[in-house]
């Protein structure tokens, strides 16, 4: 049956007295859903026995057939290049490396298969050497690699068979490359973890353990542990590799690292205690001075460390033993002549490093703020207003650059001293926190779908408008103009974020909190997109849309400049824009919103919201039944459904003869719902976090998580806590499936293809993707119809090479841009000079990542300079 409208389909079904009011029994439930027995080959996807439904298989999400991306930058700290042209970050299970000039990603090193943990960066023997590009990098995976990140390439692999979590290597900070002992082995210092232990659950066994590794030999030094603790704990070493230490709890443990680091030596230590918790420490350059910052924002610095137990080690200045009451500050029997305390941070500190020349300490921590402590005077200034909690700071070879790692997954180019940031690296910013009251009624994200960005709320009041296909930032709206506050305290929260179909109109709610029940309101506000750029710009703002309740939902109608936001209050407001109005006056500067109707039922809460796709009906929950609207006219057309629960998501299926609702609490409930019967066609009884529908076909996507009785058992056979249901419409048997990780909190959508991706690509089902989005913010765009696609990232290293400005690497960095790599060209002067005559003209063609190492490529790129002579020289 085919109708002009899903209006029309709807008063067909009333013509022929179809009612909604008789629900059909829940077919299954997920715990009989994934009851999986897993043969090979395997047998049809679903089958069913009575009520029941038994997936016979999910596939895992291959990573083959998928763009991936949204990975933290800031889950380790990062490092330099050589020559501070590059910055290498631990995305994940590889590595990425950022031009310091542009910002975007030039190469990345693949081959871990867990995180990585740590990258060393080999130094430059000397200036000349600085095109060198070496770096050792850790993996929880229990491996240790050696990579020259120039072409990029993998040059040497160590299995440990113990998850790193951290390493220091001292030799490369002695220079002892250039002694006569630079064909020694390498020593490095693993932090590691007992996995034993772990696997055993022995919560009082020691599983961090610091072991000494020789790199050349790929073996572990036998009988060699530093330090025994209940967790793996992070290795601090100074820069002239002498020192190396950790904090554990309220105590600094500090090893002195031999100048002749051999395989068997005896190793001497101190042991500095304090009163509370300690969370960072570091190194002084030059002198035997260590910092600690704690748990209440306190910043100790013990001077003359190891006068004692490192006594072959003694300055000039200190050749008598002091004893413990000239010791002003150290505690216990702690081997330092002083300890000295400031206090400026007002919780836990977590960035400390001294600047390369030892005169200045930078510290930071949550309140967004970096600090910079004269170290003689103790005076300050300040980097304030980043926004958000800092993590790292990393120093560069290049003394005019350093860099922060924040907590939102953005990592700041900074200009020195000026302290004046150049650049930023931005990831998908990381979920914001929520009240438990506001739990329910907020959405992380939402998509674009024509444009493939994803529109994340963030934690200091921002939308950041996020490109899945290029996993890189593309704008950020600031909702509202709030400093950041580090205190626990929430008085306002972005609530609610909505995008219209094509992306121009972006919709937030806000609530502000009452402060002793005063001062609490709602405010819904409109933005449009500029047509030249992606920057949004604020057009309407509206108090208290619904009185003094709360907004459940927001949803844009599919064609025209209307929306519709519903209440918890009892009713439902459709908003149109001034477009609408006044559509003959094409005087009309600004674009505004105004109330166009407002529609109840029952007094009931509206708690979701859905036009269809020819935007000719409205549905808007009203609990546990849907009611079905004329959106124009504001007129009640049909009443249908009643489920156990409260509907909290609703959606229209392909040309909108379908409806599918999604109910929460103890007996969540997935529907589909006939517009031409007005009854249920299907349900199931699942968890559902997310729904996603295909604008093209009958197709839908649904993101569901297990249940308690069978989470722990698919999450140590499968480890995933979540699928992702393929279905078609008329059928309640799944089309395809997969298992997925965090699904608590995540997001779907079905996106179009981008035509980056494939410019010969045809318009078929191929052409739309299904992005996911999980509660981490990682995400993988795939194609949900079984059309295998080459494995991608989602960040492409040759665009991001094309758009850099100033910055330049590899080749480019020495001898300028590379000449475009044509086929023909190269035959022709192939033909017409011989490459032994003039090789220098093709020696150098072609994609600098294809290139051979420049080590290999010198001799002969100068042999070519030198012009041969067949004559005799008098």
């Amino acid at each position: 049956m085919k109708s002009k409208s899903v209006h029309n389909l709807i008063n067909a079904g009333r013509k022929n007295n179809i009612t909604g009011q008789q629900f059909a029994k829940p077919f299954c439930s997920l715990q009989n859903l994934h009851n999986t027995a897993v043969t090979f080959p395997p047998p049809p996807p679903c089958s069913f026995s009575g009520n029941r439904c038994i997936i016979h298989k999910i596939t895992a999400l291959d990573s083959r057939e998928m763009i991936r991306g949204g990975k933290s930058f800031v889950s380790s700290q990062p490092t330099f290049s050589n020559d501070g042209k590059k910055l290498l970050v631990c995305t994940g299970n590889t590595v990425s490396v950022f031009s310091t000039a542009t910002g975007l990603q030039v190469a990345e090193l693949e081959g871990h298969t867990a995180l990585v943990t740590s990258i060393i960066v080999v130094p430059a023997p000397t200036p000349a050497s600085m095109i060198l590009c070496y770096c050792w990098t850790t993996s929880l995976d229990g491996t240790i690699k050696y990579w020259d990140f120039s072409v990029p390439e993998l040059v040497k692999s160590i299995n440990i068979q113990l998850p790193v979590y951290s390493m220091v290597i001292p030799s490369l900070l002695t220079h002892q490359s250039e002694d006569k002992d630079k064909l020694s082995d390498i020593y490095a210092y693993i932090s590691v973890e007992d996995t034993k232990n772990a696997q055993n659950n022995q919560r009082n066994e020691l599983r961090g353990k610091i072991l000494k590794c020789n790199l050349s030999k790929s073996r572990l030094v036998r009988g060699v542990t530093l330090s025994e603790s209940k967790k793996p704990e992070n290795i601090t070493i100074s820069s002239t590799g002498k020192y190396l230490g950790i904090h554990e709890k309220r105590k600094i443990r500090i090893w002195e690292v031999p100048t002749k680091d051999t395989k068997n030596i005896s190793y001497r230590k101190l042991k500095l205690s304090h009163t509370k918790n300690l969370s960072c420490i570091a190194f002084h350059p030059t002198e035997r001075i260590v910092a600690a910052g704690d748990k209440t924002g306190r910043i100790l610095i013990w001077r003359g460390f190891g006068d004692k137990t490192f006594s072959g080690t003694k300055s000039e200045n200190e050749n008598l033993l002091k004893d413990e009451d000239e010791k002003p500050g150290v505690r216990g029997n702690g081997d330092a002549d002083s300890c000295t305390t400031w206090h400026w941070h007002s919780s836990e500190v977590k960035v400390l490093s001294f600047s390369s020349d030892g005169v200045y300490l930078y510290s930071g921590g949550k309140e967004g703020v970096l600090v910079v402590w004269q170290l003689d005077t103790g005076k300050k200034k300040f980097l304030p207003r980043i926004g958000t909690p800092l993590l790292y700071f990393t120093t560069s070879p290049d003394l005019s650059l350093s860099s922060i790692s924040c907590a939102d997954n953005r990592i700041h180019i900074l200009k020195m001293p000026q302290m004046e940031i150049l650049k930023s690296i931005s990831g998908i910013k990381l979920p914001s926190p929520v009240p438990e009251t506001f739990r329910g009624s907020c959405n992380d994200f939402v998509f674009d779908r024509t444009s493939g960005l994803v529109a994340v709320r963030t934690e200091n009041y921002c939308i950041q408008l996020y490109s899945l296909f290029d996993d890189r930032e593309i704008s950020e709206v600031q909702i509202c103009e709030r400093n950041h506050q580090p205190s626990d305290d929430v008085t306002m929260i972005l609530n609610l974020v909505a995008l219209s179909f094509e992306g121009s109109v972006l919709c937030t709610v806000e609530t502000r909190m009452a402060e002793e029940g005063i001062g609490g309101f709602v405010t819904l506000k409109f933005w449009e997109r500029g047509s030249q750029n992606n920057n949004f710009t604020l057009s309407t703002v509206i108090y208290e849309p619904h009185r003094d309740a709360g907004v459940s939902a927001v949803a844009f109608h599919p064609t025209r400049g209307m929306a519709v936001s519903a209440s918890y209050g009892g009713d439902f407001k459709v908003w149109v824009s001034n477009h609408e109005i006044q559509q003959k006056d094409k005087m009309t500067q600004r674009v505004r919103w105004a109330c166009h109707a407002v529609g109840s039922y029952r007094k009931k809460p509206m708690t979701a919201a859905a036009f269809s796709n020819d935007g000719s009906v409205l549905a808007v929950a009203a609990e546990t039944v849907i009611t079905l609207w004329d959106p124009d006219k504001n007129v009640l057309v049909a009443v249908i459904g009643s489920t156990r629960e409260t509907i909290e998501n609703l959606s229209f299926i392909g040309d909108s003869s379908f409806l599918v609702s999604a109910s929460q609490g103890a007996y969540g409930q997935l529907s589909v719902w006939s517009m031409s019967k007005l009854s249920v066609s299907w349900s199931y009884e699942l968890h559902t976090e997310a729904i996603a529908c295909s604008e093209n076909d009958s197709h839908f996507a649904v993101l569901v998580t297990f249940p308690e009785p069978s989470k722990a058992e698919l999450a140590a056979s499968h480890n995933a806590d979540g699928a992702i249901l393929l279905f078609k419409a008329e059928n309640p048997v799944p089309v395809a499936s997969w298992f997925v990780k965090q699904a608590k909190g995540g997001g779907l959508s079905f996106i179009q293809r981008s035509r980056s991706l494939d410019d010969n690509m045809d318009e078929n089902e191929g052409s739309v993707l299904l992005a996911y989005v999980n509660g981490d913010h990682e995400y993988a765009v795939f194609n949900p119809h079984g059309i295998e696609m080459q494995e991608r990232k989602a960040r492409h290293t040759n665009r991001a090479s094309s758009l850099e400005e100033t910055g330049q690497s590899g080749y480019a960095s020495i001898y300028g841009k590379l000449p475009e790599f044509k086929l023909e060209t190269i035959e022709a002067r192939a033909e017409a000079v011989t490459p032994s005559e003039r090789p220098w003209e093709t020696i150098f063609s072609g994609p600098s990542h294809s290139l051979p190492p420049l080590t290999k490529l010198c001799s002969a790129f100068l042999e070519s300079f030198l012009e041969k002579r067949t004559g005799m020289v008098n």
